[in-house]
């Protein structure tokens, strides 16, 4: 049976390989979007833009009262993103926080993801 001791020994020891695991997983640069395949590229940037979908939908078909975000002009969505990356927007929404979790290469493909979605009507 093991002690208490035995237990706190254990979760420190796998705690700590998980640091080391994710500080060699944040090391390892991704590849340049420039250097994917087109089809990497578009895939990338819809898998970006998914986390987008719980405020502005799916493919950027907001319900309700948010933004819908398909269509858009790409630039437009850079604009406003590097906006609030910048915190130079005023306003309560939490898009200050998520935007800076973007690089600028991230946010010119959810752009251009967005840009590429037809509509509502």
């Amino acid at each position: 049976m093991r002690t208490l001791r035995d237990a706190w020994t254990a979760l420190a020891l796998a705690a700590a390989g998980l640091t080391l695991a994710c500080a060699a997983q944040a090391q390892t640069a991704p590849a340049p979007a420039a250097a994917a395949t087109p089809a990497a590229t578009s895939h990338l940037a819809r898998n970006l833009a998914a986390t987008c979908a719980n405020c502005h939908g799916t493919n950027g078909q907001a319900r309700g009262e948010m933004k819908s975000l398909a269509g858009e002009p790409a630039e437009k969505i850079i604009v406003m993103m590097n906006a609030y990356k910048a915190g130079t927007l005023p306003g309560t929404t939490i898009m200050h926080q998520i935007a800076k979790g973007y690089t600028d290469e991230q946010i010119r493909l959810v752009a251009g993801f967005f840009a590429a979605q037809q509509p509502k009507k």
